[in-house]
């Protein structure tokens, strides 16, 4: 949160509070769009990896679906090329959710509908994170998986 904070990002609150109206069932797809601008706040000037950065800082907490969009929403990953990663890395199920955040992301340059304010987004982080980590991906000190956590208070 003190991230998204520092960003200060109306683009991305935009990009999320209209992936929230066209689809509200998809949480993850939701924070991809919120979230996606943090590779340029954790490395400001590396344009090219921006996508992967954010993909790499988000998945131990948020899971492997909202890293998968956030690295397939970027231009470079619009060319096909998986944005540097090589051709493991394809929207595959994703392709339509991927499109989706694209779209949002543009159409939230425009301005909107008021999108609200960042910390109504914090349950939502929460509740994605809590699911993540039942499901095993918290990363512990070392780096190497923990295994599920039956309680993430």
């Amino acid at each position: 949160m003190e991230l998204l904070h520092a960003g200060r990002g109306d683009h991305a609150l935009r990009t999320a509070a209209l992936l929230r109206r066209s689809h509200p069932a998809d949480k993850e797809l939701q924070l991809a769009g919120l979230l996606q601008d943090i590779g340029r706040m954790l490395r400001p000037g590396d344009g090219a990896r921006h996508a992967v950065l954010a993909a790499e800082a988000v998945r131990p907490l948020l899971g492997e679906r909202v890293a998968r969009l956030l690295r397939l929403q970027a231009p470079a990953a619009a060319g096909g090329g998986g944005g540097g990663l090589g051709g493991a890395d394809r929207p595959g199920e994703d392709a339509e959710a991927v499109a989706t955040l694209r779209q949002a992301r543009e159409a939230a340059g425009a301005s909107g509908p008021d999108a609200g304010v960042l910390e109504d987004w914090r349950p939502l982080l929460e509740l994605v994170a809590a699911g993540s980590c039942r499901a095993g991906n918290v990363i512990g000190p070392l780096g190497a998986p923990r295994g599920p956590v039956t309680d993430v208070r």
